[in-house]
């Protein structure tokens, strides 16, 4: 078929064409960083700039070619995010290494990574020391500290960031890519197996950058000051250190101290606007100011992903004054997939409702389809209630996983849409909502229990501040619920009393056979509650009713 084509001018959509936008549109808009020990570095986005052609020109000078992955194993701060932009502005790969993943799984990304650098912070770099042996590709090890600051080291191959900017250039001509040029790194948390490697292009990358920006509902945008809680070493920080250069948001970069009281302290003292993180972080914030009754005078909105909140979370952070929005995605995502604003909520709700309904995951950014598959395959309606497992497909899933064939096939239907494993239902509207993961689900008598649902409604107990189902074997109705709870300090809760508060809240036969308490939940790497820690740690659990 013939087509009349358009003539307009293509250029590549590249990842050090948002730094330069931001460094001649939003030249004096600040970025504030804390590191481990306290102190506050500021500076703008042009000021960044200089430094991040300094950083490439450094890299070039080092032998760092185009398709090189370079790895950063760092909190969120301002040396960081010259690195997003140094390393693949000048195409190569930034790698970005979670170091709260298991030993092993550690030496398997650097080895399958196959990492030529690790620049790393130096309250990191006896992690890195302890991995040294077993790496196979690295060459060398920089610390991200100027050179009176630099720590001791049996490493023969350490350098020093700031030593290695110092005399460079202080402009670049950045190359000009293939747009679909891997850009960034970043592998799965790795529950079940072997962490998968999802490899994002610049295209990707800058297209959720603009998705992010018009899919939520104007928060990002000049005069509004961003802090990503949300770690910078995965998933890229959800994308938030390339939309807020783009958009012109200001941006507060809070460190490895995410403690209710630190949060508060760059809260109020630097003025945020907003911020996202999981919603183990945003308890840590509430618990911080019920103890203090300090308030949040300057906060406007919390994003909170990652793991599904609880109403009483909702309810607690717009107590406040702040505006709780929903988001959704996954690492093969980059990650974003949908968010629950205000402004899609129906109308007519009263303001119950309203927070009721903040609990669905929301719509989809533009570019993502999203559908859901029954069983053989088959589509399920989208009238809010049937449910299925969750299939994505848009310029920002994933097409395979890096260097993993065996995974990738497991991972895509026969139409090409990838599987997410998630199961949740979507009405006419559009909006999404999780009811569980595939492997969580909970079949009792042949009915399904929501995992999700039944911890969201037991989260509303005042005495409980944790709570996780999981499924214990039962030789009537194949499988029942355990729930396990973490109560909150101070209170003595009984297994009666929240047994009670279930019964008027969820389906009788949800109501779980057993409660066992504990001090506190496994966490994943990525601040989510690990059951399948819990599965082992209660594996051979007999329930009272068995």
């Amino acid at each position: 078929m013939s087509v009349l084509m358009g003539q307009m001018m293509e250029r590549p959509l590249l990842i050090s064409s948002i730094i330069d936008y931001a460094a001649a549109v939003y030249g004096d808009i600040p970025i504030v960083s804390r590191d481990a020990a306290g102190l506050t570095h500021r500076y703008s986005y042009r000021d960044a700039s200089v430094r991040i052609a300094r950083l490439a020109h450094a890299l070039t000078g080092m032998g760092v070619k185009p398709g090189d992955r370079i790895a950063t194993v760092a909190w969120n701060g301002y040396r960081h995010f010259e690195l997003y932009y140094a390393i693949s502005g000048i195409g190569a790969v930034c790698h970005t290494v979670n170091p709260r993943l298991f030993r092993d799984q550690l030496v398997h990304i650097f080895n399958h990574a196959e990492d030529r650098l690790i620049f790393v912070d130096p309250s990191l770099l006896p992690l890195v020391e302890g991995l040294a042996p077993d790496l196979s590709s690295v060459e060398s090890v920089i610390v991200m500290s100027d050179a009176a600051d630099m720590p001791e080291s049996a490493l023969g191959n350490i350098l020093c960031y700031e030593k290695l900017l110092e005399g460079q250039p202080e402009s670049i001509d950045w190359p000009s890519l293939d747009e679909r040029a891997a850009a960034a790194l970043c592998y799965t948390s790795g529950t079940t197996a072997n962490p998968k490697g999802a490899l994002y292009s610049h295209r990707s990358t800058v297209l959720h950058a603009l998705g992010s920006v018009v899919g939520q509902d104007g928060w990002l945008r000049p005069g509004q000051v961003f802090m990503p809680v949300v770690p910078m070493f995965h998933v890229c920080a959800w994308g938030y250190p390339y939309a807020c250069p783009l958009s012109g948001t200001a941006m507060v970069m809070p460190g490895p101290r995410l403690d209710g009281a630190s949060l508060h302290d760059l809260i109020e003292g630097e003025g945020v606007t907003l911020s996202a993180g999981v919603p183990t972080l945003w308890y840590g914030l509430m618990e911080h100011l019920r103890k203090t009754g300090g308030t949040l005078t300057k906060l406007k909105a919390l994003v909170c992903g990652g793991a599904a909140p609880s109403l009483a979370l909702i309810q607690e952070i717009e107590s406040h004054g702040v505006e709780f929005l929903h988001g959704w995605g996954l690492t093969e995502t980059s990650p974003i997939v949908t968010t629950c604003l205000n402004s899609t909520l129906p109308e007519n709700l009263t303001p119950e409702e309203r927070q009721r309904y903040k609990l669905k995951q929301g719509r989809p950014l533009y570019g993502i389809d999203v559908k859901l598959a029954g069983e053989g395959g088959k589509t399920v309606p989208h009238d809010g209630e049937s449910a299925g497992e969750i299939l994505l497909r848009g310029n920002t899933v994933i097409s395979g996983y890096y260097r993993d064939a065996e995974a990738s096939e497991a991972s895509f239907d026969e139409d090409g849409w990838f599987r997410t494993g998630d199961i949740g239902t979507l009405n006419a509207a559009g909006t999404l909502q999780l009811t569980d993961r595939a492997k969580d689900l909970i079949k009792s008598g042949g009915e399904w229990i929501s995992s999700i649902d039944l911890e969201s409604a037991v989260l509303g107990h005042p005495g409980v501040a944790a709570a996780a189902a999981i499924a214990i074997p039962h030789p009537k109705w194949d499988e029942r619920p355990l729930l396990v709870v973490v109560p909150v300090e101070g209170q003595d809760v009984d297994k009666g009393s929240i047994l009670d508060y279930l019964r008027g809240a969820v389906a009788s036969f949800w109501v779980p056979d057993d409660i066992a308490f504990v001090d506190e939940m496994p966490l994943t790497a990525t601040g989510k509650i690990s059951k399948r820690q819990l599965r082992q740690r209660f594996e051979g659990y007999k329930l009272p009713t068995a």
